[in-house]
């Protein structure tokens, strides 16, 4: 939408609560009563356990109206709840209504203790096998059990009975993903899983994530939106042949030669039918990613299911040559083109004219001028004033908020490129910001120079590291409520396992340890409820780096991104010699990368931008 014709919205909140809430609650009941069912869970995820799923798949966006990407519902005759983890604790109550739906923090409780403490004696709870993971259906029917409750797997999804415009999935074809920017070829892929299937005493393993579908075979799509994948499954064998089961229409003459005849094409209809023919084997499955349904029907068909985190995660961490290469040249192109929206935000938010929308628009104009943006990576977050404190919230044409004096704007925002996924978040002072904003400012910027400049002997984990971006907050008594990195794919997902830097416990990844060729971001931040949000964001390599005398190998992050960080809103006096230093450096590096692709008052304003401290 152009900036002339953005919706201004009095309402300072997100979008109001979904209309059609209590008209869709009653279908789907009355759908669950007609089955003899009792309940339903209703997860946000997909057949391949995604975080980000396609449009078909957006089962509780339509039920309930929440828009987050972490979540789920439960649903009983007379009462229902709806799950969330503390990054939407304010969204969740802006969006679903409360006179329908119980608000419900993760992981204090979870939908299977709720279910335990509401569910009675006799009762039947429903669930699509196709969207949960086996250990979660075990312990679920285990706990409901103890209750002589009963977990249910339903015959199709209840809910895509009653949803009478439910989108079709996508029928866009794959593409294939040149070497050049994914550095191996999809037979050397394949060869590495086989390996590691002998290794492992194993005949094949299910390949059901997409972006490993996607990273095996060097293939993209466009069937998610931000995430390049097609939907798809996989079974690879140990002599290093596969079959891939995707629609027929996906699939293009140019595929199929870049597949060669070592990949066997099947319908994705027909994956079902390849479990079955699994008999006999020795399967790798990985609980947390292929759903309860793959499991049963491997054990059905008489396979034996050998539990294994899915190789290809591991493998699609560890960025090659030209993965980091291409990583580089993007995050120059995106640093570019993001410094000259943050140019015309310090000219135009101001004036008082702009929204979030029209900013959102601007800065999508700037990565389409350079002519190779493929998608956003996620949608972006442009959150000015109190709409900032909502560390995931996503503008929409009833939550849009003017940009006015007196506020942050905060910025989080990513671009799709073809050698690289770019996540970058960059906080601006509209007009003269107060000495609070400054001093939470400083102390997020701490917290991202302590994660930037950390060394660490191999094995340390992300969690290990999480508290160095949080100790200057803690020390006034504040925190914030999400993760300070996530992993990134090349040209994949924009969030990417198995690696994190977060608390301990508080999400997949966190007892994973860091190796030489990851990708992280680094974004620790503050939100103030209806106040602002801080958040300073850059994506870092995980490199090796020599000590002197060092005992054993040490390890630490080379910066990716390049873009300034906001002077105006750094405390001079609360930093350090060596954070100055690295600020100073890290300043003169950003001149240094983007400043041969600017010109004129672009120019202008980054040289100044840059200028030490």
């Amino acid at each position: 939408m152009s900036s002339d014709t953005a919706t201004m919205s009095s309402n300072p909140g997100l979008k109001s609560e979904h209309p059609d809430a209590a008209a869709r609650l009653g279908l789907l009941r009355a759908e669950l009563a007609g089955r003899g069912l009792d309940g339903f869970v209703v997860p946000i995820t997909d057949e391949h356990m995604s975080e980000y799923v396609g449009s078909y798949a957006q089962r509780m966006a339509w039920l309930t109206g929440f828009q987050g990407s972490a979540g789920s519902t439960v649903v009983l005759a007379d009462e229902a709840a709806v799950f969330t983890d503390g990054r939407y604790t304010i969204q969740v109550r802006q969006q679903v209504p409360g006179e329908l739906y119980d608000y419900i923090g993760v992981p204090a409780s979870s939908p299977a203790e709720w279910l335990v403490k509401h569910a009675k004696p006799g009762m039947k709870i429903g669930y699509d096998a196709w969207l949960h993971s086996i250990d979660w259906v075990k312990a679920t029917a285990k706990a409901l059990a103890a209750k002589g409750a009963e977990l249910v797997a339903t015959e199709g999804n209840p809910i895509d009975a009653v949803w009478k415009s439910q989108p079709a999935p996508s029928p866009a074809e794959a593409r294939v993903h040149n070497d050049e920017f994914a550095g191996k070829s999809v037979a050397a892929k394949r060869q590495e899983i086989a390996d590691w299937l002998k290794e492992n005493d194993c005949d094949a393993t299910i390949v059901t994530a997409l972006d490993s579908v996607a990273w095996l075979f060097n293939l993209r799509g466009s069937d998610v939106s931000h995430t390049p994948v097609a939907l798809a499954y996989a079974i690879v064998h140990t002599d290093a042949t596969a079959e891939l089961f995707i629609a027929p229409g996906k699939m293009t003459d140019a595929v199929r030669q870049h597949l060669g005849n070592s990949v066997r094409i099947r319908a994705r209809d027909d994956f079902e039918a390849g479990l079955a023919e699994l008999k006999g084997k020795t399967v790798a499955a990985d609980p947390e990613r292929a759903v309860a349904a793959i499991f049963e029907a491997l054990e059905a068909a008489g396979a034996t299911i050998a539990r294994h985190r899915d190789p290809i995660v591991f493998a699609k961490a560890i960025k090659n040559q030209a993965e980091i290469a291409g990583h580089k040249a993007a995050q120059a192109r995106d640093g570019a083109a993001l410094s000259k929206f943050l140019r015309w935000m310090e000219v135009e938010a101001p004036k008082g004219t702009q929204t979030e929308l029209s900013a959102v628009d601007r800065l999508l104009a700037f990565r389409e001028e350079t002519g190779v943006l493929l998608d956003t990576s996620f949608d972006t977050i442009s959150g000015a004033g109190p709409n900032g404190a909502l560390c995931h919230y996503r503008v929409d044409e009833e939550s849009n908020r003017r940009i006015e004096p007196g506020m942050l704007y905060l910025v989080d925002s990513g671009g799709q490129y073809a050698d690289g996924t770019t996540d970058v978040t960059r906080t601006i002072p509209v007009g003269e910001p107060s000495a609070e904003m400054r001093r939470r400012f400083t102390q997020v910027l701490k917290g991202h120079i302590a994660i930037a400049t950390a060394r660490f002997p191999e094995g340390i984990t992300g969690a290990q590291l999480d508290g160095f971006a949080r100790q200057y907050l803690w020390a006034d008594g504040v925190d914030f409520a999400h993760g300070t990195g996530h992993g990134v794919g090349s040209f994949l997902a924009v969030h990417e396992g198995p690696q994190s830097i977060a608390p301990p416990g508080s999400k997949p990844g966190t007892g994973e340890p860091l190796k030489a060729g990851m990708i992280l971001s680094n974004e620790p931040g503050y939100y103030k409820e209806n106040g602002f949000g801080i958040r300073i964001e850059n994506l870092v390599l995980v490199v090796p780096i020599d000590v002197a005398g060092a005992e054993a190998q040490v390890l630490g992050f080379e910066t990716l991104t390049y873009a300034p960080i906001e002077r105006d809103l750094i405390d001079a006096a609360l930093l350090s010699d060596s954070e100055l230093a690295w600020l100073n450096d890290y300043h003169a590096q950003t001149l240094t990368i983007l400043g041969p692709q600017l010109e004129g008052a672009d120019k202008a304003w980054l040289e100044a931008k840059c200028a030490p401290l």
